[in-house]
């Protein structure tokens, strides 16, 4: 009873070394994950209930956090998570409360229903080196399909839609 109480503590695999410059090995990891993941349990419930970034904090935290606490052993902690070493994970989750704090802050979902962006359009030349995001064109078997399915519908095509140019439907 003692030797499993007290030995097995002892005997635990210590870190030396994270191997990355500026990280220090934490000795408590799992202790300090804990904390930090409840932490961020708590600060997230200021976030409204339905929206996404609340939903995936807290999907991902509880997960995490769910692990730590079935995981004494830092290694098992690391390899069931997959996202890189206890010390960075003590890393993402500071930053993770730090943001939440900021995303408070700056409250990006309190923009209003009727809340318009000025959208300013001007006729002045794009740069070259400015990439245009304009849609491929679509395969030919599209365009048979689709009228295929709007024969059926008896719908008809507008003209627009079907261009006769075949670089279009390429």
């Amino acid at each position: 009873m003692f030797l499993r109480a007290i030995g097995r503590p002892l005997l635990a695999k210590m870190k030396e070394t994270t191997g990355i410059v500026g990280l220090d090995v934490v000795p408590n990891a799992r202790a300090v994950l804990i904390d930090l993941y409840s932490k961020t349990l708590k600060e997230i419930q200021a976030v409204p209930e339905d929206e996404g970034y609340r939903k995936s904090v807290e999907a991902f935290t509880r997960h995490r956090l769910s692990v730590c606490k079935e995981e004494e052993d830092w290694e098992v902690i690391e390899k069931r998570l997959g996202c890189g070493q206890v010390e960075e994970l003590i890393e993402e989750a500071r930053d993770e409360l730090t943001l939440i704090g900021k995303m408070i802050e700056w409250d990006p979902w309190g923009v209003p229903d009727d809340y318009e962006c000025e959208v300013i359009e001007n006729d002045a030349p794009i740069p070259k080196h400015v990439p245009q995001h304009r849609p491929g064109p679509l395969p030919a078997e599209f365009y048979k399909t689709l009228e295929g399915l709007l024969s059926e519908s008896k719908t008809e095509i507008p003209a627009a839609t079907i261009s006769s140019d075949p670089q279009l439907k390429e």
